[in-house]
């Protein structure tokens, strides 16, 4: 198990594969930890040295005080690589994970070699949502808020086919620290980076679901077009989109990554 301190907070971090191979950093979405991506590991770590962590709130990194911000987040991440000596990285987001790759491509692009948004915003919802959800988790603890998070996260047929990966995910949620959750609800509540994503000069994927009622399909348009570049695909899931798909999603993520330049 390792931590390392990073921007005020002591975050849990995982590295796996070979020590020479390139870096490919993936960050979890709101409600998990870096456990999220386990489906992905056995084909990632053959290729890359990949550097998991649980965001600042999440798993078993530190819980400060909040709300926080996803410059703060975009922050932890910079210091996650100072900390473990890697200079740049390939970078992979979902949702949550996603608004940090953006922060990234936009403020610290000297680190960030491909840029991979899955399932994720450059705005998402509205304050009243974020702070309906915030209420939901004062009130009524995180054991509520997993219990909706199924039907946003998952689509009928993957619910009806895979009971216990929707179980443990959302177990997930339910065991996330409450403070934690309310402090990034706060920092997705109050980002919008929508006037500054043209910045990115990444090499750009944009993975979207087909059925992801969390993220609209003009949200996902917004972020291919104002990308420079920015390429897309589509699959046949909800919002969870690398638990939904594993191999489309690991397929297409590797794919992205080993393309000559140019191509």
């Amino acid at each position: 198990m390792s931590f390392a301190e990073s921007n005020g907070a002591r975050l849990h971090y995982q590295l796996d594969g070979p020590a020479n191979a390139p870096v490919l950093v993936l960050s979890n979405s709101l409600g998990t930890n870096l456990s999220m991506w386990d489906p992905q590991m056995p084909a990632l770590r053959a290729r890359y040295r990949v550097l998991r962590y649980d965001t600042r709130g999440h798993g078993q990194s530190q819980v400060t005080p909040g709300p926080y911000s996803i410059t703060q987040l975009g922050r932890d991440v910079v210091g996650l690589l100072d900390a473990t000596g890697i200079e740049r990285a390939h970078f992979c987001g979902l949702s949550m994970g996603g608004m940090t790759g953006m922060w990234l491509g936009v403020y610290a692009p000297e680190r960030i070699d491909r840029l991979v948004l899955c399932n994720t915003a450059a705005k998402i919802g509205s304050p009243e949502v974020w702070n309906a959800r915030l209420e939901m988790v004062r009130t009524q603890g995180m054991a509520a808020v997993a219990e909706t998070q199924g039907q946003r996260w998952f689509t009928p047929k993957f619910m009806a086919a895979s009971p216990a990966v929707v179980k443990s995910t959302l177990q997930m949620v339910a065991n996330t620290s409450p403070e934690g959750y309310a402090a990034n609800c706060g920092a997705i509540r109050d980002m919008d980076q929508r006037e500054t994503i043209s910045r990115i000069r990444a090499r750009t994927l944009v993975v979207a679901g087909r059925h992801d009622p969390v993220i609209p399909a003009a949200d996902v348009k917004y972020l291919v077009e104002k990308i420079q570049g920015a390429k897309l695909v589509e699959l046949d899931v909800s919002h969870l989109s690398n638990m939904e798909a594993t191999d489309e999603f690991t397929k297409a993520l590797v794919n992205f990554l080993t393309e000559p330049e140019g191509k």
